[in-house]
């Protein structure tokens, strides 16, 4: 098994869930929001009429346990979806999980 981590736009997070079902990986996903810092080198905002620089963007974390050979699959499809072809569009790590089999309760 490995655990594969996604990190993409908010815009794109439903896009890329939708795509984890058809392939029915869902229920072993966890989904959370996250900020990211990285070439993007943030942007600028206003608030209450003053301009601030915010350098963490925001954005989605989905985390997903896939068997060993699906792995290139999931990350290609997850690719085709979240793909928007500006810069941080997002990541993906893949990890190796220590055990074999998920406990659920």
């Amino acid at each position: 098994m490995k655990q594969m981590t996604i990190i993409v736009k908010p815009f794109r997070a439903e896009a890329v869930l939708k795509a984890l079902e058809e392939m029915d990986l869902t229920p072993s996903c966890v989904v959370r929001e996250v900020r990211g810092y990285s070439r993007q080198k943030g942007y600028l905002d206003q608030y209450l009429g003053s301009e601030y620089s915010d350098v963490f963007l925001p954005k989605v974390e989905i985390v997903v346990s896939v068997e060993d050979h699906r792995v290139e699959q999931v990350a290609e499809r997850v690719e085709q979806v979240a793909r928007t072809g500006r810069m941080g569009d997002g990541k993906i790590f893949v990890m190796s999980l220590a055990w074999s089999e998920a406990l659920e309760f």
